[in-house]
């Protein structure tokens, strides 16, 4: 049977368990909403979603709490997600677990998440003596949100996208903080930055502001609204290069940042934004 969003541990009273556990984690497939977006074959991007891990802790072997913050890098083309309480939850069965060192533990964590996810992953752990080396930024670009628009429609409109199909192409990074969808299971609120990198015909600004405040009642995981970001963009506005990057803000001391591109950029910085 395939894993489905709504069989889930999300929406549903979930006990903790605080000695390894593996099993608690819940891929689900990323092919069934990328078919809702009619992308089948070659994907027209690649990327990365980057988590953040900010509750991880274990015991050494004599039991005394350790600390760390993770980082864990999972390629866009790996074939499923892991439903992010599953994850929250599996992090929480190394809460009493004893381990003789943080090597153990990432041991554990890159056999076990490249099972959930389906493809290798990349981890890094950031211990206590060096977490005054973990910096903060904000998305840089031009800012969507100083426009004054009105605003009648909170579902993804795609419609709204134009661009100047006859002007001469620009390159452009616009932003803005007011992405906002719900949770695909539970309906609850999930707030991001986003960050639109394209070159081509200029894209009417008033519109991609609207429809990007068009997530405000749509429900998807943060990786699904992405993918439907970067899509209708390309479709619409028909960008030579196009990246779409969300800073998603943390539930469950996890935050989760996909980034999109049809082109090589560079992967984006992972600065945690003021609301994460």
């Amino acid at each position: 049977m395939t894993n489905t969003a709504d069989l889930s541990p999300l929406g549903k009273t979930s006990a903790y368990q605080t000695q390894y556990a593996p099993d608690l984690l819940f891929p689900i497939p990323r092919q069934g909403k990328r078919d809702e977006l009619q992308l089948t074959g070659t994907l027209p991007f690649f990327g990365v979603d980057i988590w953040n891990a900010y509750e991880i802790s274990w015991l050494n072997m004599r039991g005394k709490p350790q600390v760390a913050i993770a980082t864990i890098t999972v390629p866009a083309d790996s074939p499923n997600i892991v439903e992010s309480k599953s994850f929250k939850l599996y992090l929480n069965s190394f809460n009493q677990t004893r381990l003789s060192n943080s090597d153990a533990l990432l041991a554990l964590l890159r056999e076990d998440l490249a099972g959930g996810f389906g493809a290798p992953v990349h981890i890094t752990l950031i211990e206590p003596h060096a977490f005054d080396t973990v910096k903060m930024g904000e998305l840089d670009g031009m800012l969507l949100d100083r426009l004054d628009v009105e605003i009648d429609n909170y579902s993804p409109s795609p419609a709204l996208l134009t661009a100047a199909a006859d002007g001469a192409p620009v390159e452009e990074k616009l932003v803005s903080h007011l992405l906002k969808s719900n949770c695909l299971v539970t309906g609850q609120p999930d707030w991001a930055s986003v960050q639109i990198h394209y070159v081509g015909p200029q894209i009417e600004q008033g519109g991609l502001l609207k429809y990007l405040i068009g997530f405000r009642e749509h429900n998807e995981f943060h990786e699904q609204c992405v993918e439907r970001i970067f899509t209708d963009i390309l479709r619409q506005c028909a960008p030579q290069k196009l990246a779409v990057y969300a800073r998603y803000t943390r539930r469950g001391g996890l935050d989760i940042n996909p980034w999109r591109s049809n082109f090589s950029s560079g992967r984006p910085p992972n600065l945690r934004t003021a609301r994460q």
